[in-house]
């Protein structure tokens, strides 16, 4: 067996043994089990610099980059998130919470792949191969076709990949296979870097595109040490409750493409379907009641209209409470104390509820104007915009109580305008203030072109 030592993740003191706490730095946690690299014979690094040969600099403008033709999984909002499908050749990680759907998309990618004549392999390290094709009948026919090994083993794993040479291969999940040189239990930080940093000498000396699927955390990031992220081409990530029908996947880090592309997808019985427009999904669910607005979001390239709603209730609790499901807590915090500093509108007193429906998250400076109307609706009991449509909205509130301008309006203003959301309170040079905007939002959004 390969002889191992325990290093510390924090400052590198390394030890025959575990121990709980770091016998150099004194952190907790933080030993983690390795392959002892045997020391160089007679010689040492004096010798190794001695035989080694310089290696020769090439300008960039030289360098020769083949053009490779990505693999198109037949899912276009996975594709999208990915930069125009698989790239040969990739390491792709995808998490997300447990029953979100990363187990259902993976395998209609691959029996999408699997139809168009592509080499797949399906390695399942949580199910049996009955379990699976359980659910490959809920998903379709097409998923049927994919050959499955449910195998744990590292070693049998790599094996079977050098013999089937597939052209893309889901592992699910990274969490469950182990390294028989190692002595932690699957899943411990040891092991799963050691079988992520196998699967990526497999993946770039054969050409396999590898598709691994991870676990997350309570807190809900990816399970597993951070050199995992590092060590793989793409991250993906599944958001969204289980018990919410949509869910989206955003590309946290992405070697071949944009990390600002986002896919929307709807669980039904038949599995995860694209959602190809949800912009319309959101606006004919839209209430007209207070606190409800509509937000003209971006996800990447593409413009997204979602319903934002917000609640206002007296509390005799100290400190009240303040809730933000789809929206960073820290800019609701913002976007209340300038309500308070700058429009007059103090809700020290009361608890604060803001979500975005459907399950969304909006991660953007954009969505601080549409905050404040739906709280500032919600406080006065006046709904927004008129009894045939909802008012949409967008902007940045600054911290002396200005709208600020934000990416791509026009790509926003002609989403709106598709669905017959106009006139959109924005930033647009005639409501410069937060002040104005509210005064034009909550007296009707038929005033709003006469704002001052």
């Amino acid at each position: 067996m390969a002889k191992t030592l325990f290093v510390c993740s924090q400052c590198g003191n390394e030890s025959p043994k575990w121990h709980g706490r770091c016998p150099g730095c004194g952190e907790w946690n933080t030993m983690v089990e390795e392959r002892a690299v045997e020391a160089p014979r007679s010689g040492g690094s004096s010798l190794a610099r001695k035989s080694a040969k310089p290696a020769r600099p090439v300008a960039l403008a030289d360098v020769e980059a083949p053009a490779l033709a990505r693999y198109e999984t037949g899912i276009g909002e996975l594709d999208r998130v990915l930069g125009g499908g698989i790239v040969p050749g990739s390491l792709v990680l995808i998490g997300g919470a447990p029953g979100i759907g990363k187990s259902t998309i993976t395998g209609g990618a691959l029996g999408n792949l699997a139809t168009a004549g592509r080499r797949v392999l399906y390695v399942s390290g949580e199910e049996s191969a009955a379990q699976v094709k359980l659910r490959a009948e809920r998903i379709g026919p097409h998923a049927l076709t994919v050959p499955i090994v449910a195998e744990t083993d590292l070693e049998t794993v790599v094996a079977t990949l050098e013999a089937e040479r597939p052209e893309v291969c889901v592992v699910d999940s990274v969490q469950t296979l182990y390294a028989n040189g190692m002595t932690g239990a699957p899943g411990s930080v040891g092991q799963v870097r050691e079988v992520a940093g196998t699967l990526m000498r497999v993946a770039k000396e054969r050409g396999i595109a590898v598709i691994l699927v991870g676990h997350v955390t309570k807190e809900g990031a990816l399970a597993g040490p951070r050199v995992l992220e590092h060590l793989v081409d793409c991250v993906l990530q599944f958001e969204g409750e289980r018990e919410r029908t949509y869910r989206t996947l955003r590309a946290l880090k992405n070697r071949f493409g944009s990390t600002n592309e986002v896919g929307v997808f709807e669980m039904c019985e038949s599995g995860l379907v694209e959602v190809a427009d949800a912009s319309s999904r959101f606006v004919a669910e839209a209430t007209r009641a207070p606190g409800s607005v509509v937000l003209c979001a971006m996800e990447g390239s593409r413009p997204l209209l979602v319903e934002l709603q917000a609640l206002v209730a007296p509390t005799e609790l100290v400190p009240p409470r303040r809730v933000a499901n789809g929206v960073d807590r820290n800019r609701l915090a913002l976007v209340l104390a300038v309500l308070a500093r700058h429009a007059g509108l103090g809700l020290g007193s009361s608890d604060v509820f803001v979500s975005v429906a459907g399950g969304v998250r909006v991660d953007e400076p954009g969505a601080d104007l549409a905050v404040a109307l739906a709280l500032a609706s919600a406080a006065n009991g006046v709904p927004l915009g008129s009894e045939e449509k909802p008012l949409a909205a967008f902007g940045e509130v600054g911290l002396t109580g200005e709208l600020r301008y934000v990416a791509h309006a026009d790509r926003r203003l002609a989403e709106a305008s598709k669905f017959g959301l106009e006139p959109v309170l924005s930033p647009d040079g005639r409501i410069r203030t937060l002040r104005q905007a509210l005064r034009a939002g909550l007296s009707g959004a038929e005033q709003v072109a006469q704002a001052a």
